[in-house]
């Protein structure tokens, strides 16, 4: 009765991501199940697994080897669902997935009218927002062969500000109404780092890409607290949702963090975070004073990390490049920093102890992130921290053997490659084509690959990303027999990708990525047995019961 009570007083507090699971002091045994997990023979199938009342994985096995029926343990009957490791996202935006949650989404919206709609829609049923913002919009799919313009939000709403992120997060639309608020004129020059889209008469035409964005985004007010604590309760659920029990956050601030520490502390956190400090500004250089923060809040949240930034990205035509674009020639995209500043950002974070991870999509942008780990570690070391170039996504032939010499880990979005073969050979023609989502050259010499989605520019689902790494087709198996097929993953490599290895690029392969005896018991059950459907299958994968450190967090409706 005691336990009913505290549990009924914390299901109270906490209505959001109340742990619905086991407390006893005995251990607990979910028989009855189709495990899988990665050990050091390779896949280990199971059929029970028992965990302690830590949280912490005891054994897996048959279960009457396992505990014996006079055994004190609280018994759990799997019903024969399929038993997986708890999968890892090794990069993705909660803040953002927060926002776009409560704001207006636009990647369903296939036709620049259906934008209009939705914009039209939500603004109606907000009628005391003084700013309107979304995400989620591609000019690619719709067809337009030119970015949209201001005017084209004005004819649905002029008299509030409007602020859309384009679905790579490396753009941004806007109506008069933001460009007047932020001073943007004919005359504002583009700032280091971005571009000002003009019409022929150089006045801007309402898109602003990369660091040209932050001339909109700082005028736009921020969230308060509390706001900013119920877009990250609404990210946090989803993502439970999904089967990801842990999740690399690239790029927070200070106030997340705020509000992800003060969750941990309250028990609140339904996954573990492994949080990237977006830059090395003032968040870092508070950080940097108390140097990384390892397992905080029962091991639900580490900051040892550092987000750097190169390029752009591929659709906007921001990713740098050697060579101008093939279908743009004269542009060759965006770099950020110039060598030196690059390489002094890299030997910041490793001289205080910090994981550097660098977005990098041109082979210009990659190259110069070479470069820079290279020429850094020469001066501060710091080779063993596990660096890593975020996405890798268009490599120079060349420069692809560089990631093993510098000890470097790729880490990489599969769903990427689906997405972007609607525009990727466009953007760069055929020979660099064959750097680019280039997973099986990787894996072969030996890099590891860490595993991610990039939502909300792609859906959190990791069972898309497995299903895109492996086949290389879109959900409806176009093209047939896959995009670019001799770059795909096995099932097994796809796998390890979303669990161990996205774990190893942590530092987190000791406590998470499999489920071996001493390692945290996060896992989940799933409606399909992944290793025997058909790969164009593998999507269809339903989450059923979402599990951490031996506490149920999320349970399907269905």
């Amino acid at each position: 009765m005691v336990f009913k009570f505290f549990f009924a007083i914390l299901i109270l507090c906490f209505p959001v991501f109340t742990e619905i699971g086991n407390a006893w002091s005995h251990p607990t045994i979910i028989e009855n199940v189709r495990g899988y997990t990665l050990a050091a023979g390779g896949l280990l199938r199971f059929d029970a697994l028992v965990f302690d009342s830590e949280g912490k994985v005891v054994g897996v096995g048959k279960a009457a080897e396992l505990i014996a029926d006079s055994s004190p343990a609280t018994r759990i009957d799997g019903k024969g669902h399929v038993l997986l490791p708890g999968l890892t996202d090794a990069h993705g935006h909660i803040k953002w997935l927060g926002e776009s949650l409560r704001s207006i989404d636009l990647s369903r919206a296939k036709t620049l009218s259906s934008a209009q709609e939705a914009i039209s829609e939500f603004a109606m049923a907000r009628p005391g927002e003084t700013w309107l913002t979304g995400s989620g919009w591609n000019q690619v799919v719709w067809g337009l062969g030119r970015f949209p313009t201001a005017t084209e939000i004005d004819m649905v709403v002029s008299d509030r500000p409007v602020w859309l992120t384009r679905v790579d997060a490396h753009a941004g639309w806007a109506n008069t109404k933001a460009m007047q608020l932020a001073g943007i004129t004919k005359k504002t020059p583009d700032p280091k780092g971005g571009r000002i889209e003009r019409d022929v008469q150089g006045a801007p035409t309402g898109v602003m890409v990369d660091a040209a964005m932050g001339l909109v985004t700082r005028v736009i007010p921020k969230p308060s607290e509390r706001e900013r604590e119920v877009e990250l309760q609404s990210a946090l659920e989803h993502l439970s949702a999904q089967g990801l029990t842990s999740v690399h956050d690239a790029g927070i601030d200070s106030q997340t963090f705020s509000v992800l520490s003060r969750f941990a502390d309250q028990g609140r956190l339904p996954l573990r975070v492994y949080a990237m400090i977006g830059g090395i500004g003032e968040d870092f250089q508070a950080f940097s004073k108390r140097g990384p923060l390892v397992g905080y809040g029962d091991d639900r949240l580490t900051v040892r990390s550092v987000k750097l930034y190169a390029d752009g990205a591929l659709g906007s035509r921001g990713a740098s490049l050697f060579m101008g674009y093939s279908d743009d020639p004269g542009n060759k995209g965006l770099l950020f920093d110039s060598q030196q500043e690059m390489q002094n950002k890299i030997e910041t974070a490793l001289k205080s102890g910090f994981q550097v991870n660098v977005h990098g999509i041109g082979d210009a942008a990659i190259r110069q992130v070479l470069d820079s780990f290279e020429y850094a570690f020469a001066n501060v070391d710091g080779r063993k921290l596990r660096n890593r170039i975020e996405h890798s996504q268009v490599i120079a032939m060349a420069d692809i053997a560089r990631f093993v010499d510098l000890d470097l880990i790729a880490s990489m979005q599969p769903i990427h490659a689906t997405s972007d073969m609607n525009m990727a050979q466009d953007r760069i023609g055929t020979e660099r084509i064959k750097g680019a989502y280039a997973w099986r050259s990787l894996l072969n010499q030996g890099t590891k690959v860490a595993a991610g989605s990039d939502f909300p520019v792609e859906s959190s689902n990791p069972f898309y990303g497995l299903h895109a790494a492996v086949v290389r087709a879109n959900q409806n198996g176009i093209p047939i027999g896959g995009w670019y097929p001799e770059q795909a993953m096995t099932l097994l490599e796809a796998f390890r990708a979303f669990t161990l290895d996205a774990a190893y690029a942590g530092h987190q392969e000791t406590t998470q990525g499999s489920l071996e005896p001493g390692k945290w018991a996060d896992f989940i059950l799933v409606d399909q047995d992944i290793f025997h459907v058909s790969p164009a299958q593998l999507w269809r994968t339903r989450v059923l019961q979402t599990w951490v450190g031996g506490k149920q967090v999320y349970q399907s409706s269905d």
